[in-house]
């Protein structure tokens, strides 16, 4: 297929082409011809300016003249720009969808030269551009004789002349080689590419959904175990985990009953009194993250993760024993 035409109501195709391509080239030596009688008109309707309305074409006459020349002018201009593209594309041998699919490669091409030689489709996955030759431009007459469907050149141009028989449109088409035989055209368009299923895969004992090509999956495995290994690191080298959070805990609460008279926060400095008075951390309407079902003794909270508001407080409250 090369592209619907509106004006005949049908598909120029292979074998439609050539009827297609002399009905444009007919249609504008027509045209041609009319605008040679019209100018010749227009310039005997100029030479008599100076006599007599009476002697002259009526005003309808002129407004007609003047309607059918522009007319005939847009049309001509229209239909010699599509014959020279038909013309264009019967020499190199493409149809007008593949000088779209030449032009969209182009574009990826060039955006790919600046991306490191892939562009994004969908999911994020990385596809790789290379730039391919159009492989069945095959030579200014071969093109021809494939195109109009034979080599007589009288029956290229005979308004009843023929065209490709249906058989030969099944190929296989000859190629110019320029490309690796088996080499697919068009080449691929990321953006019509089928969003793939996630993968799963195990890493470090458990399913994760990831994508990628292979080096950016390795990079990613290696941070995720350096982060595994440093959090075992932490979780094992804390002193407030498991009992010692208990313990901690109970001593808090002792000190407590034996001084009513101490302020909030002085009995530890790294823990605080709910409001509901007794040990632990609650919101301003009382509820503990007990409530919400987390487990509080098998919270593990790293200095680095604590927030700048509660070392301020920490602050105050170190300085305040030292008055």
């Amino acid at each position: 297929m090369d592209h619907h035409c509106p004006w005949t109501s049908n598909c120029v195709s292979h074998t439609t082409f050539p009827h297609f391509l002399r009905f444009v080239y007919y249609t504008c030596a027509s045209l041609l011809l009319l605008a040679y009688h019209l100018s010749t008109r227009l310039y005997a309707v100029y030479e008599a300016r100076n006599l007599p309305s009476y002697l002259g074409p009526s005003i309808w006459a002129l407004v007609h003249l003047m309607v059918l020349t522009l007319t005939t002018g847009l049309l001509l201009f229209t239909l010699s720009i599509l014959l020279v593209t038909a013309t264009q594309s019967l020499f190199t041998n493409t149809t007008m969808i593949e000088s779209w699919e030449i032009e969209r490669h182009e574009a990826l091409v060039e955006k790919a030269r600046y991306l490191g030689g892939y562009v994004h489709g969908p999911g994020g996955r990385r596809v790789r551009i290379q730039k391919q030759e159009f492989p069945y431009d095959i030579g200014i007459w071969k093109n021809l004789v494939q195109g109009m469907g034979g080599g007589n050149v009288l029956a290229w141009i005979l308004p009843f002349g023929g065209g490709p028989e249906n058989k030969s449109g099944w190929g296989p088409w000859e190629e110019n080689g320029f490309e690796d035989e088996g080499t697919q055209w068009p080449p691929v368009d990321p953006d019509k590419l089928p969003r793939s299923p996630p993968q799963v895969q195990d890493v470090l004992g458990g399913n994760a959904f990831i994508h990628g090509d292979d080096d950016e999956v390795q990079a990613f495995k290696k941070r995720q175990q350096e982060d595994y290994k440093r959090w075992e690191t932490m979780r094992a080298n804390d002193p407030r985990a498991g009992s010692k959070l208990r313990s901690s805990a109970a001593t808090t609460t002792s000190k407590k009953a034996e001084s009513t008279e101490e302020e909030d926060g002085d009995d530890d400095e790294e823990w605080e009194e709910g409001i509901d008075g007794e040990f632990g951390w609650t919101n301003s309407d009382g509820d503990r993250l007990g409530d919400y079902g987390v487990d509080e003794e098998a919270e593990i909270i790293v200095d680095d993760d604590i927030p700048l508001g509660e070392l301020l407080r920490r602050r105050r409250v170190v300085v305040s024993k030292q008055d």
